[in-house]
């Protein structure tokens, strides 16, 4: 099995900035990619961010900008730098972890993101 633990969730002023860590741990054998996703009140889960093993980025045209996704991969950590947060990213956000294989996706419990006006 594979632990995702997410951390850096919480309450912050429109404009502000908050970081997001998970950490991945457990029979990992060859992770291809991590990344993030978000469900905000009343909608779907959706893409925000992802990040590959040799360090390529994709993120979501609303974020784009704003959000920095990086990764250690001695630590098997991915990490979610967001800037200039608006009302619009309040949202629980869920880590993914991609191993190789079929591959198999492994997901975080998700973190509360939560911006006031």
């Amino acid at each position: 099995q594979v632990q995702l633990v997410e951390s850096g969730g919480g309450l912050v002023q429109s404009g502000g900035s908050l970081r997001l860590s998970c950490a991945a741990s457990g029979s990992i054998f060859s992770i291809s990619a991590m990344g993030w996703y978000r469900q905000a009140p009343g909608k779907q889960r959706e893409f925000v961010a992802t990040i590959t093993d040799v360090g390529s980025t994709n993120y979501a045209d609303s974020v784009k900008g704003r959000f920095t996704i990086s990764r250690d991969n001695a630590k098997n950590t991915v990490y979610l730098q967001m800037n200039n947060l608006k009302p619009d990213d309040i949202a629980v956000y869920f880590c993914k972890c991609s191993v190789r294989g079929p591959p198999w996706n492994y997901w975080g419990q998700g973190t509360q993101v939560t911006v006031s006006s």
